[in-house]
């Protein structure tokens, strides 16, 4: 197999691609993490599955739980879950 011509001359520009070029290169084999979950890849569902809903809720209530980083919604339904455990909602 010939050996290909470098991507990028001495000054550092790339050159242009050929076919030959992009045939040449390889799948990536692995992904960080935060770039899988980025992508949409995710394994399967653990516990039984939530329903997508649109819901209003006041801004200090979502800033507060948006500051506590990463997996605030599933906080937010475990707050939820709290209070049902609780109280019996009005209506029934």
């Amino acid at each position: 197999m010939p050996k290909s011509k470098p991507l990028v001359d001495g000054t550092g520009e790339v050159r242009d691609l050929t076919i030959g070029d992009l045939r040449g290169f390889k799948p990536v084999q692995a992904l960080p993490g935060s770039l899988r979950r980025k992508l949409g890849a995710r394994g399967p569902q653990k516990a039984p599955t939530k329903e997508r809903i649109t819901i209003r809720l006041s801004r200090h209530v979502v800033e507060s739980f948006r500051a506590t980083g990463d997996g605030w919604q599933t906080r937010v339904d475990a707050a939820l879950q709290d209070w049902l455990d609780r109280h019996e909602p009005a209506g029934r």
